[in-house]
């Protein structure tokens, strides 16, 4: 189970740990608060592994531990939830190392992580289980670096699932709404991606944008945040169903709107649903070069 510093991870590994299961957890930092947190409340099948997902040194580390520990018994659920996201602007806005950095995390690290793990699975005949993105499925604004690389995930899992078929592993995605999950909701946090952002972005960028558009941008987010839900139980069954189920679902969509957003994306025109998200989550203000007083200024000048 990887991303246990905080959020579904960590209430994942919580939960199948009480269920009586062996878990493997993985972190980001031994120490973290979460981990820590795990450390007590858990019994002590629970086994916490350092893993940064960008590091193959790591992945490599924790997959020998858990084949040292699993050979015997193969492995029976393999839970993909580790995700980064870091920046909230417009892809042209979004410095192209963001977009690396979350192919990185959310595509790279998890292929790796699942190849490793793939013969323990297929001795077992067990599960894997994905969190993805809806970010994935539909263009959010101000999300693309994020949502290409959940995209790249979700369609890289459909393959597994028909794939691995005739080994008897299925496999399931996430797609959660929004929930209050470690430093996605804490405003601090999101104040020093966008003052990194404008301090990183080139002066004819900035010209043609202007830097009360990232405000904007940053303050909707800020205020979109504050409906995220605090209960994550329905994100934690929606993985329990998909390692325990006789028959799991290949899409579980826990969370509220979901239903509407996702019938709008396959059914309406494009406009519709592009005018659907900007109202959901963040419509930006006009760019500063295209806004009627910035063409006034121009001509006086």
């Amino acid at each position: 189970l990887s991303g246990c510093d905080s959020g579904f991870g960590q209430a994942t590994a919580r939960h199948l740990d009480i269920m009586g299961f062996r878990v493997f957890a993985s972190v980001l930092d031994l120490q973290s608060p979460g981990a820590q947190d795990l450390r007590r409340s858990c019994s002590p099948r629970l086994t916490l592994l350092q893993m940064d997902l960008t590091k193959t040194d790591d992945i490599q580390r924790v997959l020998q531990h858990i084949q040292a520990h699993t050979n015997s018994t193969g492995l029976w659920g393999l839970v993909n939830n580790a995700g980064f996201n870091d920046t909230i602007a417009d892809a042209e806005l979004s410095p192209l190392g963001k977009f690396r950095t979350c192919m990185e995390v959310n595509f790279f690290g998890s292929l790796e992580l699942t190849k490793g793990l793939l013969p323990l699975l297929r001795s077992a005949g067990g599960r894997i289980v994905t969190v993805s993105s809806p970010a994935g499925d539909m263009p959010f604004p101000c999300l693309a670096a994020y949502g290409a690389s959940k995209a790249a995930l979700s369609l890289l899992m459909d393959t597994f699932r028909s794939e691995l078929q005739p080994w008897g592993i299925k496999v399931s995605l996430i797609l959660p709404g929004y929930y209050k999950t470690g430093t996605t909701c804490d405003p601090a946090f999101w104040n020093l991606q966008k003052q990194q952002l404008l301090a990183s972005l080139p002066q004819e960028l900035l010209q043609a944008y202007g830097e009360d558009y990232v405000e904007e941008i940053n303050q909707q987010f800020i205020q979109f945040m504050k409906v995220a839900v605090e209960d994550l139980s329905a994100v934690v069954n929606s993985i329990t169903d998909g390692l325990l189920a006789a028959n799991p679902a290949v899409r579980y969509y826990p969370g509220q709107g979901l239903g509407i957003m996702y019938f709008i994306h396959r059914y309406l025109p494009y406009f519709v649903r592009d005018l659907f998200l900007k109202g959901f989550f963040i419509n930006p203000k006009l760019p500063r070069a295209l806004r009627r007083e910035h063409h006034n200024d121009a001509k006086k000048a």
